[in-house]
């Protein structure tokens, strides 16, 4: 049994955390923060937690972050960086939702993110949190920078392909289209229901903060080195709550049987599922799991590859993927508290 606490537990990925981590069996949540609703009990904020979690929002001054065994941080960039040195100095590991610890170029996180990193000794230790490449890596870490939701899908359509020289690695191209829950919980008024609703739109066309995050995770990839990594990414807000559905290109170079690839590389891992030939994933057949659906298309047997992934970008997007790795990091089945069936409908 480990002792965990969550910083930032207010927002939808703070509440996604605590579902998850109230049915762990190897968990005790210690302390929750919340700086504005200290004293406030969980479960009168969120009612879906009645019974499962009995614990009032603390204070983040007053909180006992360092009798946890983990913290994660469910945070807006720029906290965690700025407290994760004392959390790791008592002896707590940390799993960071936030893009604080995700990119490994200063200059670059700085140039996206706008302001001075407040950790950079710290930025060489932190291990990128997505198991299916960094899972031995992640085992051993202090500090696992937990992916962002679009680049979670975007890069499980891709590995295969960024593994191996069958297809342009140059000229990639990421649709992305994701649920107003991305967003976070804040008042807005693009993301008002009569703002989002009935509506579909592009959004950060100019670049996107997980632009550099999924082209630096695939380019250090050791089967990628020697080659430069390509990407367009256009996001788009569609309106529904929950769930990314990724589409990505790839221009053929070498012929390959594709839908053999996308299996052989994804075969035993817990949480990616690729479907038989002619599939056609959805949303709703990962909604509340913490499963990526995957299926390979070459329309009219074309030089054009087409990958569809669809994940819930709250959990494997986010929460579920942070106790996937917290589950590796302290040898916990991999899998444990975080195998739930998607909700249909």
């Amino acid at each position: 049994m480990i002792k965990v606490g969550i910083v930032g537990g207010t927002g939808y990925t703070g509440v996604e955390l605590l579902r998850l981590l109230a049915q762990h069996p190897d968990v005790e949540i210690l302390t929750i923060t919340s700086r504005g609703d200290a004293g406030t009990k969980v479960a009168d904020m969120f009612p879906s937690l009645r019974g499962r979690v009995d614990i009032s929002f603390t204070d983040p001054a007053k909180a006992p972050l360092a009798q946890c065994d983990c913290v994660f941080f469910a945070t807006p960039n720029g906290v965690a960086m700025s407290q994760a040195k004392a959390i790791l100095d008592a002896g707590a590991r940390i799993v960071d939702l936030s893009a604080d610890f995700r990119l490994k170029d200063r200059a670059v996180w700085e140039k996206w993110y706008k302001v001075t990193h407040a950790a950079p000794e710290l930025i060489a230790e932190a291990v990128y949190g997505l198991p299916e490449v960094n899972r031995a890596r992640i085992k051993g870490a202090r500090l696992v920078a937990n992916p962002g939701c679009y680049a979670t899908a975007v890069q499980l359509a891709l590995l295969p392909l960024v593994e191996s020289d069958f297809v342009d690695h140059r000229s990639f191209i990421a649709d992305g289209k994701s649920g107003v829950s991305g967003a976070g919980r804040k008042a807005e008024v693009n993301l008002l229901f009569s703002e989002a609703s009935d509506n579909f739109k592009a959004y950060a066309v100019h670049g996107h903060r997980h632009h550099p995050e999924i082209v630096e995770s695939l380019q250090s990839l050791e089967n990628a080195s020697g080659r430069k990594i390509g990407l367009t990414f256009v996001p788009h807000l569609v309106p529904m709550v929950r769930g990314i559905l990724a589409t990505v290109y790839a221009r053929i170079e070498r012929e390959a049987d594709f839908q053999s690839l996308y299996e052989k590389r994804f075969a035993g891992e817990p949480f990616v599922d690729v479907l038989p030939p002619g599939s056609q994933p959805e949303t709703r057949s990962v909604r509340g799991s913490n499963q990526c659906r995957i299926a390979v298309h070459r329309p009219m047997d074309g030089d054009t590859l087409v990958v569809l992934a669809v994940e819930d970008n709250l959990v494997k997007g986010a929460a579920g993927q942070a106790v996937q790795n917290m589950n590796l990091m302290f040898g916990f089945p991999e899998s444990r508290g975080i195998d739930q069936i998607a909700v249909v409908p």
